[in-house]
């Protein structure tokens, strides 16, 4: 099944944007193919401001939020693949969304075996008037 993370990002964005509040994204900068200005990570983690008037070439794909942005004056290139995206939430009262991993995404049951007969051999269901 297809993750349903890419698609509550891009909601909860666009939710935040349309009460004119300020996106935060919380990123784990130590996964693989992550691109942020490293100076600025810490503890593993960076928070990118992700307001429209402070990134261009905002892409939000199902595996991927690409954008860029600028620091000390540089435009930097950010990749933030879809893992390394822990929350997103408004700078300024904290709602939003915290990200749990992909296993929670999972909407698989696990397999059901035959009913059990019951012990006398009489169907357990009765009728209700």
């Amino acid at each position: 099944m297809t993750s349903s993370k890419p698609y509550l990002f891009r909601a909860i964005y666009q939710w935040l944007l349309d009460c004119e509040l300020t996106p935060y994204v919380m990123v784990d900068a130590l996964l693989p193919n992550v691109e942020v200005p490293e100076e600025y990570v810490e503890d593993g983690q960076i928070i990118l401001d992700m307001t429209p008037s402070a990134i261009i070439d905002l892409e939000m794909g199902n595996h991927h939020v690409e954008f860029k942005a600028r620091f000390s004056g540089v435009t930097r290139h950010i990749i933030l693949p879809m893992p390394a995206i822990l929350a997103l939430y408004a700078y300024e009262n904290g709602r939003g969304m915290v990200f749990t991993d992909e296993e929670d995404d999972d909407d698989t049951f696990p397999p059901s075996g035959p009913d059990e007969p019951s012990p006398d051999g009489k169907p357990h269901l009765r009728v209700v008037k």
